[in-house]
């Protein structure tokens, strides 16, 4: 069941895609009995987390390289008892290459190499399902290049603001989270 309180993952700071956020984006994936998913730019593992926890058969490859990050990933792989994820220390695309293939990838992160880290998906599997979030402007403008110039189908792009009530004395106001662009599509073989 998808939809861990954002509460329960062990925290630092480490940022962390939000619960609503991360019910949405798996929601897009679609994973699969079976799937090899990828988590690049895992933060502390809530999305792998999530994923791993739907079904035993899932593998998932948490993807960081961030050190903090990977203690957190740690502490909550062992937290949620997630046998079938696997963490990978490395600045993707760099440690993908020893992987097995995906047919699912979660990109929350890509330090500045989001092309590099597309093109070697598509060398790994011509038909894998991607979805990525986007915060900044960049990485939107980055996204919508990356679309309009690499052998995608299915592109599809939505763009969440949540908000949640916080107390303000006796009063109760909402106070909104930054807006998260989730973009999913499927790579298809070129013509």
């Amino acid at each position: 069941m998808l939809g861990i309180k954002d509460e329960e993952f062990i925290r630092g700071k480490v940022p962390m895609t939000k619960e609503e956020v991360r019910v949405l984006s798996i929601s897009k994936l679609r994973p699969e009995k079976n799937a090899i998913i990828y988590d690049i730019g895992a933060g502390t593992g809530s999305v792998s987390i999530e994923m791993a926890l739907l079904d035993s058969s899932i593998v998932v490859y948490a993807i960081e390289r961030n050190e903090e990050a990977i203690s957190l990933m740690k502490a909550n792989k062992e937290k949620f008892g997630c046998d079938n994820m696997h963490i990978v220390h490395a600045c993707a695309p760099d440690g993908l290459d020893s992987l097995p293939s995906p047919t699912h990838v979660f990109i929350g992160g890509s330090q500045g190499r989001l092309e590099e880290i597309l093109d070697c998906l598509y060398k790994k599997n011509a038909s894998c399902k991607v979805v990525m979030n986007a915060i900044t402007m960049e990485s939107i403008a980055q996204t919508h290049h990356i679309l309009s110039t690499l052998p995608v189908c299915e592109p599809d792009l939505v763009q969440v603001q949540v908000s949640r009530v916080k107390e303000v004395g006796r009063y109760h106001m909402m106070k909104a989270n930054n807006p998260v662009y989730i973009v999913s599509f499927r790579f298809r073989e070129s013509v």
